[in-house]
């Protein structure tokens, strides 16, 4: 007998759905509760399933809400049904997949696919023969529902159906999915497309083999009337040139014929779906081959899709002009990730970690940050202008003309877009009409529309390089009064986009700004009583910017005094839990170390707080892992920020920092941090173990013994960042031992030889590693000395292109040593060392002294004539500077 529903129950449940759709919230929560407590019945969801499937005389939403719940109580408690309610639930799902509501059968194929991800597919061996099945059935709900279903299963599991656990059930459904994509019903034939869509980027081999069955089916439906079917279409096409495209090549025109149709299509789904298409084809080696004739007639319409829509407006409140008093919603600001400090040597600060894509401009308008056609095709004209350069040029200069000085100030507003998405590709073809453009587009930053205002900021952002190689008088100067003008702008956009635009403006100009630093003080400072939450936020970077770019020019009273006040101010009343602590944190990082002494006044609660932050973090962690279920692991991000502030404190305060730090328990914490299971936490502490290392080492020596294994353990070059900071931690440390290091030498050596001669090691840490390695052999070159020969040309290849410093020095004079100790371990790549001793400009006098009798050594040692032979083989300046500069 099939379970059936006592009447009482069927009653009470019924009730608590249609409470549940009450808007107060406390009844919404005594729901909730009840909910809860029904649970403990096995019976329960029984009910459910039968009020969505069987109880037709109740109202579709009333039904559709008893199986949302189910699926609820699916994904908390499923292993605890019990087997004969599971096979209940399984079977009334088959049974009504074919429902006559659309809104109940969406809801059971929801609910499939949650049981299917809980159960797995192996435990419902019938399921997929079933809806398989019912795909020929004559009844179209039967077989919509079914595919619903499936599509569902498709998008949630596409790794297990191509599984031998399974039985690899693909290799029946994708030949039974393409039959259907010419169905009468346009709901079907986009289903049948959107299942096939799943296992395009996973090339699944089931779907490889009827690729070209697949892409002329594409064809066929490319001039389909329903929407979705066509935004289907152009996402598989936009795929397969990802994943196949030789096979699209023997039909690449009439595909980019198609798709320039569609990205104009007037529907702004499929517009947007195919203008992706662009972007990935700039990505494949043939682009310029395939695109070169069609580029006349794409760049217009790329330039029409970056021209705001009506709905684009709206949302933007693109008609309201000062919004600067109104506080910032919450929910309007997203999430922004720290970046951990990496030690490079000081004078590679950020050469190779700028890889941040050309993409951020097309994100500004946040609360759009959904991407749309305009981004997209702004993006697109991008990537195309960095495939044919100059060549766009032709085609975009009279679009230019004709846009950049419309009356209407939308489309005036698209060309000042374009010219912003080009700046990276057409520089070179861009320069000769930069001194008209750059006035003109500083003219528009005092537009009387807020967006024209807002995208002029980004565009000028992108030309900033230029600006700052000319005569300050003619653009910087200008340039940086109205960018100024615009951080104080009444709108909130123009704001955040003059704060951005200016960052940008610093990174590029360092300390060409020193002449201008009184006023841009003043005007950053006064955007902070005047700033809601999110652009505060975006302040704080434009500051760190600008104390990163400027250096000790920014340790004058005067500046001090203007800049300290307002951050120690936020800095007082942000709460300890509060992220807003982030960029902060950040921002007073970059400062303490551009200000150096001058931060002496403000730096002991910073100190202590930071300290604090720490070790709230590591006693919260160790709550979490020692009684989860009353405690919750901590945002980590607190302890890393924290971390990153006191390395810049050491490096800025130098040795003034050691009475903080005797007065501290911040080793015992930072010993802690070291073991820490999350890279980014190990790599700020491996930063501040050796700042702290160069300001300190009174209070770091007793804990080396600790340390040293701990910093052998993670130099491993898969997680870089942390294995830099550690390479270059020992090196300083070494510095600072002296031969004392000698026991803690074999630990290390082995496993920095082995980085510098890793093939694909990124050259930074190349650098480093080398540096270390170098300090070793200065402090203890008999122990490294015996192993010149395994890493002597990797480490002549990396140090001959940075420039003479410090860190430099240190280390050849090691490698000097180490070839006094052993010098057979540098005769095979002796070249190399000339090489890189030809690489100092300026070496210290008792430098050049060493290297002098190096290489006389080896001349007097082969003799004349084989020296003869040997320098024969030297390139031609590099003979020419060892005989200038060291008479050989």
């Amino acid at each position: 007998m099939a379970w059936q529903p006592e009447e009482s129950g069927l009653r009470q449940i019924l009730q608590l759905l249609k409470e549940s759709q009450s808007p107060d919230t406390a009844t919404q929560r005594a729901v909730q509760q009840r909910l809860e407590e029904l649970n403990r019945y096995p019976d329960f969801n029984n009910y459910l399933i039968f009020v969505l499937t069987k109880l037709k005389t109740e109202d579709d939403p009333t039904r559709s809400l008893s199986g949302l719940i189910l699926k609820n109580n699916v994904r908390a408690h499923f292993e605890k049904f019990p087997p004969e309610v599971t096979n209940f639930i399984k079977q009334e799902c088959l049974n009504s997949i074919g429902d006559l509501s659309p809104l109940i059968r969406a809801t059971i194929g929801i609910l499939i696919t949650t049981i299917v991800a809980k159960g797995e597919l192996r435990n419902w061996p019938e399921l997929l023969p079933h809806l398989s099945q019912c795909l020929d059935s004559e009844d179209y709900n039967v077989c919509e529902g079914a595919f619903g279903a499936l599509q569902k299963i498709c998008e949630d599991n596409a790794e297990t159906l191509d599984s031998d656990a399974v039985n690899r059930p693909l290799n029946i459904l994708i030949p039974k999915f393409l039959q259907f994509f010419r169905h009468q019903s346009p709901k079907i034939r986009s289903h049948a497309i959107a299942c096939v869509n799943q296992f395009i980027i996973s090339r699944t081999q089931a779907l490889m083999v009827h690729i070209d069955t697949f892409i002329q089916n594409l064809f066929f439906l490319a001039k389909d009337e329903d929407t979705e079917v066509r935004k289907n279409v152009c996402r598989a096409l936009v795929m397969l040139v990802e994943v196949r495209m030789d096979r699209l090549v023997p039909h690449i025109g009439q595909i980019i014929e198609y798709m320039m149709e569609r990205t104009q299509d007037s529907d702004d789904g499929v517009a947007l779906e195919s203008c992706e298409f662009w972007l990935s084809l700039a990505e494949q080696p043939v682009c310029r081959e395939v695109l070169a004739a069609y580029v006349e007639r794409l760049l217009p319409i790329l330039v029409k899709g970056m021209k705001y829509s009506e709905i684009d407006i709206i949302l933007l409140k693109g008609d309201v002009e000062d919004d600067e008093m109104i506080p910032d919603k919450e929910s309007d600001i997203k999430p922004r990730f720290h970046k951990s400090r990496t030690h490079s040597q000081k004078y590679q600060e950020g050469a190779e970690e700028d890889g941040e894509g050309s993409d951020e401009g097309y994100d500004d308008d946040d609360s759009l940050s959904d991407w749309n056609l305009r981004k997209c095709s702004a993006a697109a004209l991008d990537v195309l202008a960095n495939v044919f350069h100059e060549d766009v040029l032709p085609v975009l200069l009279p679009i230019l003309k004709e846009t950049l000085f419309h009356a209407e100030w939308e489309i005036k507003e698209s060309g000042i877009l374009v010219l912003g998405a080009i700046a990276e590709g057409c520089m070179n073809g861009m320069v000769p009409h930069l001194p008209e453009l750059v006035p003109y587009l500083i003219s528009c930053l005092s537009d009387r529309k807020a967006l024209v205002r807002s995208i002029t900021c980004w565009t000028l952002s992108r030309y900033a390089h230029w600006v700052v190689g000319q005569p300050h008088d003619l653009y910087l100067k200008p340039l940086m009064t109205e960018l100024l003008k615009r951080v104080l702008d009444a709108n909130k956009r123009v704001q955040e986009a003059a704060c951005s635009a200016f960052a940008t403006l610093e990174e590029e100009a360092c300390t060409e700004l020193v002449p201008y630093l009184g006023f841009i003080l003043e005007t950053l400072v006064f955007a902070f009583s005047k700033y809601q939450h999110k652009n505060l936020l975006i302040l704080y970077d434009a500051i760190g910017t600008l104390a990163d770019s400027v250096g000790h020019h920014l340790n004058k009273p005067e500046y001090v005094n203007l800049l300290m006040p307002p951050l120690i101010q936020k800095w007082n009343m942000l709460k300890d839990e509060d992220k807003d602590l982030f960029p902060l944190l950040e921002c007073l990082s970059s400062v303490a170390t551009a200000l150096q002494s001058g931060f002496l006044p403000y730096c002991e609660p910073v100190y202590r707080r930071c300290v604090c932050l720490v070790e709230q973090t590591l006693n919260q962690n160790y709550a979490n892992l020692s009684q989860p279920d009353q405690y919750d692991p901590p945002d980590k991000d607190f302890m890393i920020v924290a971390l990153d502030l006191l390395s810049g404190l050491a490096e800025g305060l130098e040795q003034h920092i050691e009475g903080l730090v005797g007065n501290s328990n911040i080793l015992k914490l930072l010993y802690q941090c070291m073991q820490d299971p999350m890279p980014e936490v190990r790599q700020s502490s491996f930063a501040l173990l050796g700042d702290l290392t160069k300001a300190c080492f009174q209070h770091v020596r007793p804990c080396i013994g600790d340390f040293m294994p701990i910093l052998a353990a993670n130099l491993n070059p898969e997680f870089i960042s942390v294995c830099n900071n550690a390479t270059w931690a020992i090196g300083e440390i070494s510095i600072k031992m002296g031969q004392d290091m000698q026991p803690s030498v074999n630990m290390v050596l082995g496993p920095l030889v082995d980085i510098i001669n890793r093939s694909n090691t990124p050259k930074t840490l190349l650098e480093n590693t080398a540096i270390t390695i170098g300090r070793l052999g200065l402090v203890c070159p008999q122990d490294v000395a015996p192993h010149l020969h395994q890493f002597i040309r990797q480490w002549c290849t990396s140090l001959r292109n940075i420039r003479d410093n410090e860190e430099k020095d240190s280390a050849f004079r090691g490698v000097c040593l180490m070839i006094g100790v052993n010098p057979a371990g540098v005769v095979q790549d002796f070249i190399f060392f000339c090489d890189a001793i030809a690489s100092w400009v300026h070496p210290k006098p008792d430098l050049k002294e060493m290297f002098y009798k190096i290489l006389h050594g080896f001349k007097t040692q082969v003799g004349e004539e084989n020296w003869g032979k040997f320098s024969d083989q030297f390139p031609q300046p590099l003979r020419e500077r060892l005989a200038v500069n060291y008479g050989v």
